[in-house]
């Protein structure tokens, strides 16, 4: 029943929201014309950053789950070229990938045969539940920095 309930707290804390800023939420409502201007003496855009947390993310669930998946170079393979999305198209695709590969690491950490505690057998150390956290922490951080260029951009509204 324990690891049932660490389970659940896991999917939770995945998702977003509680104390915790819910990524549907941050990128909601995010006028085109916005999306990749980065605001003064900041680096990124919002664009840059979905980016990232989609790209990010997608590493992580693949490390997690598939031992011939091969990560990204570090730095530039985690960000996009560019500070704009090529179109509407892709801002969505790329929000549909961040959904799906979420929904895919829930799962992951949902399964009771999967166990949380193992060592991942191709990495270095790692476990599913340090892969999970790791992801959520990362997650809340740069969900953080989007609201940040939303508000220096006039186009955040508090609840």
């Amino acid at each position: 029943m324990k690891e049932k309930a660490l389970r659940d707290q896991l999917k939770e804390l995945l998702a977003g929201g509680s104390a915790h800023a819910d990524w549907k939420k941050v990128f909601a409502g995010m006028p085109a014309k916005l999306r990749g201007v980065r605001p003064e003496k900041l680096p990124y855009s919002a664009w840059e950053l979905l980016e990232h947390l989609r790209i990010a993310q997608h590493d992580i669930l693949e490390f997690s789950r598939n031992a011939k998946y091969v990560s990204p170079k570090w730095p530039e393979g985690y960000w996009p070229v560019s500070p704009e999305p090529r179109n509407t198209a892709a801002w969505d695709a790329s929000l549909k990938s961040l959904a799906r590969d979420l929904a895919a690491m829930q799962k992951l950490v949902a399964n009771p045969k999967t166990d949380l505690m193992a060592r991942i057998p191709h990495g270095t150390g790692q476990t599913l539940l340090r892969e999970a956290l790791l992801l959520a922490d990362h997650t809340a951080y740069h969900l953080g920095q989007v609201v940040l260029v939303r508000r220096l951009l006039g186009a955040w509204e508090e609840d």
